[in-house]
């Protein structure tokens, strides 16, 4: 399954570090993970960490997608990163404060996998369009953490100060064909807001949210997984089109609403991500 169409509806950050979140990883329900050496990972336990995460990435993940976050090639760590993730067992590499498609440039130089850029400082939200363009780029990671520090926001439970930055970064993973998973909700505790902040994710068109703690995990796989109403209804509306077309018709009624090509594309994509979220619980 290529990249872009496998699901992300959870993308659980796991530090690169720590052997038994390493080894605990490997049963939980999530779609991806993002195997931390940046943030997680003190200083003093960098290099160390590197050998650690790729001794476990020899063992079995399933069909969960294996993502590495390495440091900014900025930094002391960055570089030595990536050449290690290259050697990695894993599906792609995430570079840290991209603000520009000539940082991933040099992250394609020292290593030849697909890339993800998070997407967290007020020049990459500018730049959104350049950074979903590079031809190497797989996907965006909304880091609104940092990007609330940058802008200096107040938090506010709508998130109304950062849909400018969501809007452009979520526009250009659309247009360029790039997955785009939303930022984290930092209170691990309060579901109520987990999940409205998922709903509001999924409404906008994220693919999923990463993710801070396995308790969150079991929200996310439900907001950005078709309902049961939708995939009943999906099926209705392209059983109806065809109907509709057998009949030389170009437009069917399903529920007392128009039904188009439009709209039998996305049912057929509604469908598509269902038998996808399945083939991973096989």
């Amino acid at each position: 399954m290529d990249l872009r169409t496998r699901p992300y509806r959870s993308v659980l950050y796991i530090p690169g570090s720590k052997e038994r979140a390493l080894e605990k990883a490997r049963t939980l329900p999530v779609d991806a993970i993002i195997f931390d050496l940046e943030d997680a990972v003190t200083p003093s336990e960098k290099a160390a960490a590197r050998d650690t995460l790729a001794r476990a990435l020899a063992e079995d993940y399933g069909k969960r997608t294996r993502i590495v976050r390495i440091n900014a090639l900025d930094t002391e760590w960055g570089a030595e990163d990536a050449r290690a993730v290259a050697a990695m067992d894993c599906d792609a590499v995430l570079l840290p404060k991209v603000e520009g498609p000539e940082h991933l440039d040099a992250l394609a130089a020292l290593c030849d996998k697909p890339l993800w850029a998070m997407m967290e400082t007020p020049a990459a939200m500018l730049n959104a369009a350049a950074i979903a363009a590079h031809p190497r780029l797989q996907g965006l990671v909304m880091g609104t953490n940092d990007l609330a520090k940058d802008l200096n926001t107040r938090f506010r439970a709508d998130r109304l100060p950062m849909m400018t930055g969501l809007g452009l970064c979520l526009l250009a993973a659309k247009a360029h064909g790039a997955v785009i998973v939303d930022g984290v909700y930092n209170a691990f505790k309060d579901d109520e807001g987990l999940k409205a902040e998922c709903a509001q994710g999924r409404d906008m068109g994220m693919d999923g949210k990463t993710l801070i703690h396995p308790a969150q995990v079991d929200i996310a796989n439900a907001a950005f997984a078709p309902s049961e109403a939708e995939i009943d209804l999906a099926q209705r509306q392209i059983d109806a089109f065809r109907a509709a077309e057998a009949e030389g018709q170009g437009v069917a009624v399903v529920d007392g609403k128009i039904v188009e090509n439009l709209h039998v594309d996305t049912a057929r994509k509604t469908l598509a991500k269902a038998e996808a979220i399945a083939a991973l619980a096989e």
